[in-house]
């Protein structure tokens, strides 16, 4: 069976559209519909309904679509066990992805680590949200994610990782700094924020309603889009806001951010490992897995 037609058949299931199927793929949406109806002719089915407005697979459609992944998988194993010029020896590309907190501070200095370790493999990182990471390992656009939250996602499972606390940060001038303030204190100061979907904001909102408030009962004055933007801002001092420990070490470390504890609150988060469910994994992938555990913070 052509593999290139399962391929072709499994991205327009994914994405529910031949022309996204396309884009995904690198080919034209013509070629992407003359390998769909020559697997059709081939096996006798219909395996694609498009009459509505998104294209969903029919019932011998969601049969083949779990067997081919299963294929696809294997052919994805084996190729990439042949670029290996010496047994035992990893190469290939590792596609991953991270949240901006373990993106921008932990995760580049290990992939930075494990590449000189191991040469022969070309290293290739996606910084964004928790959303977007999760949703680019669910469409397999990448192997692996590293986030800061484990959004529930039925093409995707987590997997802990490592712990990081997330901390009130403030100028070191500032009345919080080195203290511990309630959230009654909090609710006067103005509070920098990052956007939906970001992790950090995930576990500071759940942390408040255990505590029985909201995010909107505080002063939130700025939501500035992902982690560097709102470090930038406490910097500047233009408020306070709650990061990732690990992304402010070297400005404590420097006495340019101070942080605070807030009465409580402990938003201590995990850190987890996105896999695509079913993916089989790559030997780049598993041989990273097993180098970062070995290596992130207690």
């Amino acid at each position: 069976m052509d593999t290139r037609q399962l391929a072709a058949f499994c991205a327009v299931v994914e994405r529910r559209s031949f022309s996204q199927a396309a884009e995904r793929l690198g080919v034209t949406q013509p070629a992407v519909s003359l390998q769909i109806r020559s697997l059709e002719h081939r096996l006798g089915r219909q395996l694609l309904d498009r009459s509505g407005r998104r294209v969903e697979p029919t019932e011998a459609g969601l049969r083949l679509y779990a067997s081919a992944q299963r294929l696809l998988q294997l052919e994805e194993q084996l190729l990439e066990e042949l670029e290996s010029d010496n047994e035992g020896s990893v190469g290939g590309t590792l596609e991953l992805g991270a949240s901006t907190g373990p993106g921008g501070s932990v995760v580049p200095v290990l992939l930075c680590e494990f590449q000189e370790r191991h040469p022969d493999v070309r290293v290739r990182l996606s910084v964004s949200d928790t959303q977007t990471v999760v949703a680019q390992v669910a469409d397999r656009e990448l192997e692996l994610g590293i986030v800061g939250a484990g959004r529930r996602h039925r093409g995707v499972t987590f997997e802990p990782f490592f712990r990081d606390e997330v901390v009130l940060a403030c100028p070191p001038d500032h009345p919080f700094a080195r203290k511990t303030v309630t959230l009654e204190q909090l609710r006067n100061e103005p509070l920098i924020v990052m956007q939906e979907g970001a992790g950090v904001r995930q576990v500071l909102e759940d942390e408040l309603r255990k505590a029985g408030t909201r995010l909107r009962d505080l002063d939130v004055r700025l939501e500035l889009g992902l982690q560097e933007s709102v470090r930038s801002a406490v910097l500047a001092g233009h408020g306070v806001t709650f990061i990732s420990r690990l992304a402010i070490e070297g400005d404590l470390a420097a006495g340019a951010l101070a942080t605070a504890r807030v009465r409580d609150l402990d938003p201590v988060r995990e850190i987890f490992l996105a896999r695509a469910s079913g993916r089989s994994e790559t030997r780049a992938v598993r041989a990273f897995v097993a180098f970062a555990r070995e290596h992130v913070p207690a």
